[in-house]
């Protein structure tokens, strides 16, 4: 594994590239049933990426407020953040 604030594991992820709008909201206006599917095929990506732990990690560790990282969505990681606090 890679340190948190490490950067080299970025290069090697699946979510660049071709697929980067997938894990990040549009700028415009999505509905519900457009970002569950949006959602889904970025976390289907993010299952198979050699650097899935690092890339929650590094967005666990910087508190990055957006998008899909390590598989997991914006509420997913308050989530995981709140439980840590506890």
């Amino acid at each position: 594994m890679f340190a948190p604030l490490d950067r080299t594991w970025q290069p090697v992820a699946l979510c660049r590239g071709n697929h980067s709008h997938l894990f990040f909201p549009p700028n415009a206006a999505e509905r519900k049933d457009e970002r569950e599917r949006r959602e889904e095929r970025a976390k289907a990506i993010c299952m198979v990426c050699p650097v899935k732990a690092d890339c929650l990690e590094y967005a666990l560790t910087i508190k990055e407020p957006y998008g899909i990282w390590g598989a997991k969505t914006e509420g997913e990681r308050r989530q995981l953040i709140a439980r840590q606090a506890v």
